[in-house]
C-alpha cells in the first residue's frame, strides 16, 4: 500500500509537471507569434525603403516624379506642424461620420434582423447607396449644406456604415438554433436570450464590420475634402499636387495611413476589451494543440 500510495504521488506530480511545461510552452508559443507579427511587417518595409532609395539615386529618378523615402521624410519634418493641424481635421471629420455610421447603422441592422418586412423594403435601397459612387454624390452634399464640415462627416458615413449594417445582420443570423432552443427550454425571455446569447455571439462579426468601416470613413473623409475642403490633408493633396510638390503629396498619403492605422488599432484594443473571452479560448486552444 504504501508502494502504490508513492506512485500515485509521483504519476500526479509528473501530471502537474506536464501541465506546467506546456503552459510555458503555450505562453512562449504567444510570445513568438506577437514578435514575428511586429518584426516582420517592419523588415519587410525597411528592405522595400532602402530598395526604393537605392533605386531613386542610381536611376537619377527626378523628385517632381518619384521622391526618394529620404526626402519624403525631410517634408515630413519640415511640414511637421501643417500636417499635424490638417490631420486634426480630417481626423474629427472621420470620427464623427464613423460614429454617425454606427448610431445609424446598428439600430438599422436590428431592425432588418427582427423584422423581415422592414429588412424587404430597406435592403434594395441600401444597396443602392453602394452602388452610387460617392465622389459623383459628393458635389450634392456641397451644394446642399456648403463648404463646412457637415458635407465631410455625411460623405464618411455614406461609404462606412453599409459594413457595420450587413456584417451585424449577419453575425445576429449566424447563431446555433440549438443555442437559442436552450434558451427557451431554460425560461429566458427573447429580450435575455438576445442579451446573454444571441449579441456575444455576434459581436465578432460586429467588430469585423467596425474595423472595416473606420478605413472606409477615412476615405469618406478624404473624398469630402477633395470635392469642397478648404483644409484637411485631402485638401493638402490637392493644393501639393498642384504646385508639384510631389515630396510634401508622399508625405500627405503617408499621414492619412498613419492615421487610418491608429484608428484601426483603437477598434482593435475595443474589442479585446470587449472581448476578453476570445483572447481567453486562443490560448486555451494554443495549449491544446502542444
Amino acid at each position: 500500500m504504501p508502494a502504490a500510495a508513492a506512485l500515485e504521488q509521483t504519476s500526479a506530480l509528473s501530471i502537474e509537471q506536464v501541465e506546467r511545461r506546456v503552459q510555458s510552452e503555450s505562453r512562449s508559443k504567444r510570445s513568438r507569434d506577437r514578435r514575428t507579427e511586429i518584426i516582420s511587417p517592419i523588415l519587410v518595409t525597411g528592405l522595400l525603403l532602402v530598395a526604393w532609395e537605392v533605386a531613386a539615386d542610381f536611376f537619377q529618378v527626378p523628385t517632381y516624379l518619384f521622391p526618394a523615402p529620404s526626402k519624403i521624410v525631410a517634408a515630413c519634418i519640415d511640414n511637421a506642424s501643417l500636417l499635424l493641424r490638417e490631420s486634426w481635421v480630417t481626423a474629427v471629420e472621420i470620427v464623427l461620420g464613423y460614429m454617425l455610421s454606427i448610431v445609424i447603422g446598428i439600430p438599422l441592422a436590428l431592425g432588418i434582423f427582427h423584422w423581415p418586412v422592414f429588412a424587404k423594403s430597406v435592403y434594395p435601397l441600401l444597396v443602392s447607396t453602394q452602388a452610387m459612387p460617392k465622389v459623383a454624390i459628393a458635389p450634392l452634399f456641397v451644394v446642399w449644406f456648403g463648404f463646412g464640415l457637415l458635407p465631410k462627416i455625411l460623405i464618411a458615413f455614406l461609404i462606412a456604415f453599409f459594413p457595420i449594417v450587413i456584417n451585424t445582420v449577419m453575425g445576429l443570423s449566424a447563431i446555433e438554433h440549438e443555442k437559442i432552443f436552450l434558451a427557451r427550454s431554460m425560461g429566458l425571455s427573447s429580450f435575455a436570450t438576445f442579451r446573454l446569447i444571441r449579441f456575444p455571439n455576434a459581436l465578432p462579426s460586429i467588430f469585423a464590420g467596425l474595423k472595416i468601416s473606420i478605413t472606409l470613413a477615412v476615405v469618406g473623409a478624404v473624398v469630402g475634402e477633395f470635392v469642397g475642403g478648404d483644409s484637411g490633408l485631402g485638401y493638402q493633396l490637392m493644393v501639393a499636387n498642384g504646385n508639384m510638390n510631389t515630396p510634401l503629396l508622399f508625405a500627405g498619403v503617408l499621414s492619412l495611413t498613419v492615421l487610418g492605422l491608429i484608428l484601426f488599432g483603437l477598434i482593435e484594443m475595443l474589442e479585446h476589451f470587449a472581448m476578453p473571452y476570445r483572447e481567453r479560448a486562443n490560448g486555451a486552444t494554443g495549449a491544446g494543440t502542444m
